[in-house]
Parts: structure tokens; sequence; C-alpha cells
């Protein structure tokens, strides 16, 4: 019979979530097996418990941006993993996919476009079992998703870029961020935030901070360690001209923010010719309508990007521990979850929630 693990459970939209025993998918020698010491508190979380998206597979344990200790390691695990038992190891947003060669996702090295793509949470497995996610004392699933943390990195630092982070990396990536390019971030939350350190690292030539008003520029502008790194600041709902003296400014725009009344029509205003603007943020509701010229005048982009892939975290991960990106954290203890998770809505994260199991047991 499986094991039985325990976890953080979510049963309805608006209980809080019980702590209580679960039963993971059975183990098979793809696996691998982690005792969870830290895992971030990711917006899709909240989404996901109250059922923002779509209505939740309950009962569900949700939480993908973990880190802990590889406990049992499957026998079909391949050497190059490189993955011990011991190590320390974390498991972003995706657990599975297919992996077959026809699969034109799978095959460029684009997993989290596959169409089989397997949640780490609220999500099943090919044999029907569930994906039970990081809020838990421990974790189980395929090996193929399962990274080993630099040791230049602290546990409570790496376990929010294993989505956050890669999501912003993965379309700086894509589209170019660094020499030569200018880089605007709008939003200055759990995802923004990352996106500033992530575009600075990368070696923009200017990186600027957009958010609807000033009150966290001390936090985004400068070069010091209590800075994002930010070069520039615009606050879109404090200055009226911001479109306009802005203009043609920026060659690449991620945008973390979800809402229907966000000026979509003046962040493409700021791109340059050929410009990309990328969505990541993923509202409840739609975004803003949207007029042709705003894409026909400048030849600019509008396009999306989800998690990222395991070769975009891999290279995140070094990225990070080379360059000394460190997400903004404050850890909660795994107890406090439903407090932590009522906070993170009312926005009082700076700027990423981490729950830490107790120490030396890694028990809840």
């Amino acid at each position: 019979m499986p094991d039985t693990f325990t976890g953080w459970v979510a049963h309805d939209p608006k209980s809080p979530l019980t702590h209580e025993p679960f039963t993971p998918k059975p183990f098979e020698e793809t696996d691998i097996e982690v005792q969870i010491s830290h895992c971030g508190i990711c917006g899709s979380d909240v989404h996901t418990i109250r059922s923002g998206w779509a209505p939740a597979d309950y009962p569900c344990v949700v939480g993908h941006e973990i880190v802990g200790t590889a406990t049992r390691i499957g026998s079909a695990i391949p050497s190059s993993k490189n993955i011990k038992l011991g190590d320390r190891v974390g498991i972003g947003a995706q657990c599975s996919a297919c992996l077959r060669p026809d699969c034109e996702a799978c095959a460029d090295n684009e997993e989290s476009y596959c169409p089989k793509m397997v949640g780490t949470y609220n999500s099943r497995y090919p044999d029907g079992s569930k994906a039970y996610g990081g809020y838990a004392n421990r974790w189980r699933g395929p090996g193929h998703f399962v990274f080993r943390i630099p040791e230049k990195l602290s546990s409570e630092e790496a376990a929010p870029l294993l989505c956050g982070g890669v999501t912003v990396f993965a379309p700086l990536r894509r589209f170019g961020a660094g020499p030569g390019k200018r880089v605007g971030i709008v939003g200055i939350g759990g995802l923004g935030h990352m996106g500033l350190l992530f575009a600075k690292a990368m070696g923009s030539d200017a990186v600027v901070a957009i958010s609807r008003s000033s009150a966290k520029k001390s936090d985004a502008v400068g070069s010091t360690p209590g800075s994002l790194g930010a070069d520039d600041f615009i606050a879109t709902g404090e200055d009226k001209t911001w479109a306009k003296k802005h203009a043609r400014s920026l060659d690449l725009i991620i945008c973390t923010v979800s809402g229907e009344n966000m000026p979509l029509a003046g962040y493409l205003r700021l791109l340059k010719r050929n410009g990309v603007f990328v969505q990541v943020g993923a509202p409840e509701e739609p975004l803003p309508p949207l007029r042709a010229f705003s894409l026909i005048q400048k030849g600019v982009k509008l396009t999306g990007s989800t998690i990222g892939s395991p070769e975009d975290i891999r290279v995140m991960l070094e990225l990070a521990a080379e360059k000394g990106v460190k997400p903004w954290v404050q850890t909660r203890p795994m107890e406090e979850v439903n407090l932590a998770l009522a906070d993170m809505h009312e926005g009082r994260a700076r700027y990423r929630y981490v729950l830490e199991n107790a120490k030396k047991t890694g028990k809840l």
C-alpha cells in the first residue's frame, strides 16, 4: 500500500486548510521522494484554493516552490541527474509531462508546454492518481522535474525561484534580456521583484520598475544591497503623462500584474519598434480590450509565457548562484499557513512568504 503523508489540505474554497494525512501517487522507479523543509507561497496557491480560475480538484494540497532533502531515489533515475540521497533538491510548478520524442514541446525541451503537462498540485498523473504539493512533510514525484539546489543558495531563497523566479526568468531569457536591451517590469510584488533582480543580473542596459504608485520606489531603485537594482521608476497612477514621457523607451516588458483596468495600451506605447510585451500574471478576469493600432503602428508583439522548462530552471539556478540573485523572503512556520495565506491575500508580503517545516525533524 502507498505511504501516507501529512499536509495542509483544502476541502473547499472558503474553509481554512486542515492538517491531515493524504495518499501520494504510487512510488515508481522514475520517482524521487523528498523530505520538505521549505515551500514558497505563490499567488497560484490562492487562486487554486478558492477555485478562482476553475473549480479545484478537492481535496487539494497546494505549494509548488518546494525545497527539501532527497530521501528515496528510484532505480531508473539517470546518473546525469546527479542527485544522491541526502542532497538538497527542489521542485517547481510542473511535475510531469509525456516526454515522448514525437511531442513537439518535449522534443524541443519545452516540457512546460506539453499537452499532457501535470502540475505539481491540483492535477492528475496519467494513472489517475492525484498530484499533491508542498504544504506538507513530504513530496513524491517524477525525478525529471527535481533539481539540485546550488550550495550558494539558501533553501528559503531558492524556494521562490522554482516557480515565481523561473516564471519571469524564462521570458527574459527567451526574448534576449541582457546587454543592449532596456527592460521594464510591471508590478513590484512576488513575481515582479524577482523580474527586476534577474533583468539586472543578466546585464540589461537599463531596468525600469513600473507600478501604479511610488510606494515601492525606494525598494525598487538603486544599486545598494537594500534595493532591487532598478535604474528608473514609472508610477502610472501618479503621472498622467507617463506613457507619452517614456514612449518608445523599452525593448521588452514583462507584466506580472493582473486586472481588467490595467493600462495595457499605455504599456505597449512604452515599447520600441518590434518590442515585446509578455504577460505572465494570470488574472481571474479578462485582460482589458485593445485597439489594433497599439500593435500595428510599431510592429510590437503581445505574447504570454508560462512557468519555465527544466532547462530554464537549471540555467536560472546557476545564474542566481553565480550572480547572487536572492529573492526578498519572509519565512513563516508551516503551521501558520492559514494566517500566512491571509496576509498574502492582503498584500503584506515583502515580497515572498516561505513556509518552513520544523527544523531538524522536518515535521509539521
